[in-house]
């Protein structure tokens, strides 16, 4: 490993164009699909994809042939992820739908009083509002 932070961000850079000239070389000459990643000890990020293709047919087509599930962990978190916002939906569907009067079977007393009572506070402020556009 080399030491001083200089040399290795220089040596790195060297390297990494060579790097790149091979696997452009590879996709040139030898017809390869060629998807190459490579991150810097400075997290700077550089990729090369063939022309002819794009990274992620590259990498559906290495988990294919490896059996390793790449995307399953993605998947799933936004698999999660939208079934809470689904939820979320639904809920603030039924909200509205009752501020219009409507779905109301399932509530409770002190539900339907909260509602009354949000619905006598808007209809204050829309009356407010219409008073004031017909003053001015």
């Amino acid at each position: 490993k080399i030491e001083n932070p200089t040399n290795r961000q220089v040596t790195y850079s060297k390297r990494r164009a060579g790097i790149m000239k091979k696997a452009r070389e590879l996709t040139v000459l030898c017809d390869a699909e060629v998807s190459l990643i490579m991150f810097s000890s400075t997290g700077k990020f550089s990729e090369y994809c063939s022309p002819s293709s794009d990274a992620k047919k590259v990498f559906d087509r290495y988990q294919q042939v490896s059996g390793i599930n790449l995307w399953s962990v993605q998947y799933e978190k936004m698999q999660t992820m939208l079934n809470h916002l689904k939820e979320i939906n639904h809920s603030l569907r039924r909200e509205i739908r009752q501020r219009m009067g409507e779905d109301l079977e399932g509530l409770d007393i002190k539900e339907l009083r909260g509602l009354e009572q949000n619905m006598d506070e808007a209809l204050k402020l829309v009356r407010n509002r219409k008073y004031h556009v017909i003053s001015t």
